[in-house]
């Protein structure tokens, strides 16, 4: 394989490991522990989430990308679709579970981030797509080069 479909694999992971983060923060946000002197704050971690994994992701998608752009690759280009689509689902999911967290931990950061990455994922998508669509280009023939080199 080459640099760029690995790239478009981590890309991948790291897109699955940032939906399952948020799922599983919401999700305790949802029934925190009962002691509440704890001083939870959501918007630190959702931070740390954003640049341990989706801020990665993007980048990796995004030199994946560029380096098979010319060429195009319809591996690569549906594991960026894929990767754009979990996203997309992952945060749909996670804003719906908004309702359910408890009040007092709810705050901007927890509503926007899913608002936030379902807008992103949604131009992962159209450059997955546009992979997809390119066609290999033949390499232009010099007519005038005979093949042998001149001295």
């Amino acid at each position: 394989m080459a640099l760029e479909k690995y790239m478009a694999i981590a890309g991948l992971v790291l897109s699955i490991f940032f939906v399952a983060e948020i799922i599983t923060l919401f999700n305790f946000m949802i029934d925190p522990a009962d002691n509440d002197s704890f001083g939870f704050e959501a918007a630190p971690k959702l931070y740390q989430f954003i640049s341990l994994s989706i801020a990665p992701a993007t980048i990796m998608m995004g030199v994946s990308f560029h380096l098979s752009k010319r060429y195009g690759s319809k591996l690569n280009g549906m594991l960026i679709i894929l990767s754009g689509i979990i996203v997309l689902l992952g945060m749909v999911y996670a804003y719906t579970m908004i309702d359910d967290i408890k009040p007092d931990l709810v705050d901007s950061s927890v509503e926007i981030v899913p608002i936030i990455f379902m807008g992103v994922s949604i131009p992962v998508i159209i450059f997955g797509t546009r992979l997809l669509k390119t066609r290999l280009r033949k390499p232009k023939k010099n007519y005038l080069e005979d093949g042998y080199d001149s001295f």
